[in-house]
């Protein structure tokens, strides 16, 4: 199955030039909860605005709980490398807010929506809108929705916001693929306790007939995702029965029973990587078909940009509060199956080059800190846990501590990232360590300023 190419109509006029923070916060307040699953209200808006969503390119929609992002990040540099023009909706944003809408260029590259093309979206939503209850997701994802729609491009890469069956982006008729990335536990307030309530709400972007890509799963999770694909007769090619990838002598390799591919690592780092990269190239197999040159699949693994996914920030400000010769990682990671994956990749990292570990914790009270910090007991010599600026619902770095103390770890609360890299430093005696910033995409989201 191959994507062809779309002209979307031109954009309209720019209404004004507000800016757009000013909007966003305006539209917070068209909601009293943050998160409201349901399609209702943006089917309504979607009307209003003429039905962008029925204009778009050819879409691959994903949802799962971790990876979902690395995945669009390598299928992405794998299209963009067909020379295949790739628009990609992703949430949450760590810098700005433009960072969940990248359009096409006319040169076949991507980028961040503009400042003034975001606030024209945005105003049309909310003019079309008209003043009634919808969540601020609801209405971005419309205004994404607008963009996308009216600028030319040959792929879109659509990332859920929360589960799936009721997902604001779970408005596509006929999308030419779907995914669904490992399922592990999270936001059990939304999609339930269990692991087979929550793959049924992620299985619900299963479409009839689409064929939909399956990332690794517990048995629980993929069977509740095969008994809905048998119900609507939609394909499922699944990692660990049609497809396989694994790590074999410093090299990637992808098996199919017809192919055998043998390409370079990942550029992100982790074993965890591997997986995701695999998931993406058998997705870009679905999208291109026998179009599909190896030496795309090999720019895209190692060329894939994903930032706070077990990134290793080698300059920037923070280097100056640390000794010479220390690393800084950081990871946005905050369930209990991420907090896995990082402490494998930091067991790897001690076997190669050993050196004390610190930890910097932040975390969303809405998250099981206990489940997330325990895989890394007897390989955090300290945690300093953190505060996360301006989240009402963070943990407080006392709060923080307690769990961790509880877990069995030497912790000591800080009053922010640099304050607790100020400590590190003094209980390390100006050693060189290995410090992970984690926990939180939004804690990764201001660390990324601070180290600008």
């Amino acid at each position: 199955m191959t994507s062809l190419p779309y002209s979307g109509e031109p954009s309209a006029p720019r209404l004004h030039a507000q800016a757009s923070s000013t909007l966003l916060d305006r539209l917070k307040a068209l909601h009293p909860k943050s998160i409201d699953l349901s399609l209702g209200r943006i089917e309504r808006l979607l009307a209003a605005l003429g039905s962008p969503e029925k204009r778009l390119p050819p879409v691959v929609h994903v949802a799962g709980t971790n990876g979902k992002g690395s995945f669009i990040a390598f299928l992405r540099a794998i299209a963009e490398a067909q020379r295949a023009r790739v628009h990609v909706y992703t949430s949450p944003h760590l810098v700005n807010f433009h960072e969940r809408i990248v359009l096409a260029n006319a040169d076949g590259h991507s980028s961040p929506i503009s400042e003034d093309h975001l606030v024209d979206c945005l105003a049309r939503a909310e003019t079309a809108n008209g003043g009634e209850l919808i969540t601020l997701f609801e209405i971005t994802t419309a205004a994404a929705l607008l963009a996308f729609a009216e600028t030319p491009a040959d792929l879109l890469l659509l990332e859920t916001g929360l589960g799936g069956r009721l997902d604001a982006t779970n408005v596509i008729e006929k999308p030419l693929a779907t995914t669904i990335t490992p399922i592990s536990i999270d936001h059990v307030s939304f999609l339930g306790e269990s692991l087979t309530a929550i793959a049924a709400e992620k299985a619900g972007i299963l479409k009839r007939g689409v064929p939909c890509i399956v990332g690794r799963q517990e048995r629980e999770a993929f069977g509740v995702i095969e008994a809905r694909a048998e119900e609507l007769g939609a394909p499922l090619h699944v990692a660990g029965r049609d497809f396989d990838m694994y790590e074999q002598q410093g090299r990637l390799v992808f098996q199919t029973e017809a192919r055998l591919l043998d390409l370079p690592l990942p550029r992100l780092n982790g074993r965890h990587q591997i997986d995701n990269a695999g998931n993406a190239i058998a997705a870009a197999s679905l999208v291109f078909g026998d179009k599909l040159k190896e030496e795309s699949l090999a720019f895209g693994v190692t060329h894939a940009e994903w930032p706070a996914r077990l990134e290793r920030l080698v300059e920037g400000g923070l280097h100056a509060y640390v000794s010479d010769g220390t690393e800084i990682w950081l990871d946005g990671g905050h369930n209990e199956a991420g907090g896995r994956v990082l402490a494998q990749a930091l067991a790897e990292f001690d076997e190669r080059v050993p050196r004390p570990v610190h930890l910097i914790w932040g975390m969303m009270e809405t998250k099981d800190a206990h489940a997330f910090i325990a895989p890394f007991k007897g390989l955090a010599e300290r945690i300093y846990t953190v505060p996360i600026e301006e989240e009402e619902n963070a943990f407080s770095s006392e709060a923080l501590a307690e769990i961790a103390r509880a877990e069995g770890f030497d912790t000591v609360p800080a009053t922010s990232v640099t304050n607790a890299l100020l400590k590190s430093r003094a209980a390390l005696d100006n050693r060189p360590a290995r410090i992970l910033i984690c926990g939180s995409l939004y804690l990764a989201g201001n660390v990324l300023k601070l180290n600008a």
